[in-house]
């Protein structure tokens, strides 16, 4: 019995020594927490320039959406003067 208990807590132990060793050997150095932060910010920045450039693309497709309308109204009326025209020529 005495002996289960003894290999348990040298288990334990053993388990605990290793953790930490394995968390020790895997931690994060500073240089790359400073790494780390760069990257966030340059993510950061380039989600708002994509942002910025989402509303400037809507904005173009409106005015560009408005100039095609604007057109098609151009070739409506175009098209009613030339069959006016052509009533008049005959």
């Amino acid at each position: 019995m005495q002996i289960r208990n003894h290999f348990r807590v040298l288990a334990g132990v053993c388990l605990f020594a290793f953790g930490s060793l394995l968390i020790a050997g895997c931690g994060v150095s500073e240089e790359q927490l400073a790494q780390l932060e760069a990257k966030k910010q340059e993510v950061k920045t380039l989600e708002l320039k994509a942002d910025g450039l989402k509303s400037e693309r809507s904005r173009l497709e409106k005015e560009i959406a408005e100039k095609n309308r604007k057109l098609e109204e151009c070739n409506k009326v175009k098209q009613q003067t030339q069959a006016n025209l052509d009533k008049i020529q005959k």
